[in-house]
């Protein structure tokens, strides 16, 4: 299997309008057969991953339990890692590029991780920081992080 895999990041809480943004973002991932992962728990996680599956894709969520019972019911395979914060650089790692929408602090070390490693990071109503491509809609950062990937 050689499929490219797109990260998605952002908010773990609960937020109708970067719920409905993800939720659109994995649906176009997975419409475009690439492989979505995430942290696997819940918020912009959680809306992407269903959004995916709906589409058909498939899910993989990076945990940073040591279980794989916590991950969201929308998660083909869950990743138990045990590292708590220290599965962001996991996920970093596992994406070819990311999408951010919005996020607090562990989104904020997710990009910072990212753009060290030199990932195509695409961003919605995330992190003002140099290096992050600005898309306003999904199609738009999914086409973006499409278009940078090498």
């Amino acid at each position: 299997m050689n499929k490219q895999i797109i990260g998605v990041i952002g908010a773990g809480k609960d937020d109708a309008a970067l719920t409905k943004i993800a939720e659109e973002v994995g649906r176009l991932i997975a419409a475009r057969e690439a492989l979505l992962v995430c942290g696997g728990l819940g918020g912009v996680m959680e809306a992407a991953a269903r959004g995916a599956k709906a589409a058909g894709g498939t899910t993989i969520g990076i945990l940073p339990q040591a279980t794989k019972e916590m991950a969201n019911r929308y998660i083909d395979v869950p990743v138990a890692t045990g590292f708590g914060e220290g599965r962001n650089v996991v996920i970093i790692r596992t994406a070819d590029a990311l999408i951010a929408i919005g996020g607090e602090y562990g989104t904020l070390s997710e990009l910072a991780f990212a753009l060290k490693m030199g990932k195509p990071v695409v961003g919605i109503n995330t992190w003002d920081i140099k290096g992050i491509i600005k898309a306003d809609t999904p199609k738009a950062a999914v086409n973006s992080a499409f278009g940078l990937l090498k």
